[in-house]
C-alpha cells in the first residue's frame, strides 16, 4: 500500500494545467501537513487504522519532498519554491 500511494499527492501537479496560480494553490494545499494530520487524528479517535496509515504515507511523501528540496510553490512558476528554485 505504501508504494502504491506514496506518489499520489504529486497528482496535484495536474492543476498547473489551469495556470500557475491555481496550480500552486492546489499543489500547496496537498503538500502541507494540515490535512494529513487531521485525517490521522480522526483515524485515531474513530479507531480507523486505514486513516492513520494514509496519514503516515502522506506525511512521508511531504517529508521526502522537503528532503529532496521540493518546497511549497510560488504562483510565479512551478520551479519557484519556498526552499529554493528547483
Amino acid at each position: 500500500m505504501f508504494a502504491a500511494l506514496f506518489l499520489v499527492p504529486d497528482l496535484s501537479m495536474i492543476a498547473y494545467a489551469l495556470g500557475t496560480g491555481v496550480g500552486a494553490r492546489i499543489y500547496n494545499a496537498v503538500h502541507t501537513y494540515t490535512t494529513p494530520l487531521v485525517i490521522g487524528i480522526l483515524g485515531y479517535f474513530l479507531s480507523r487504522p486505514l486513516l492513520e496509515i494514509l496519514c503516515a504515507i502522506w506525511i512521508a511523501h511531504i517529508g521526502f519532498d522537503r528532503f529532496l528540496g521540493f518546497g511549497l510553490k510560488y504562483g510565479t512558476a512551478f520551479k519557484d519554491t519556498h526552499l529554493s528554485r528547483v
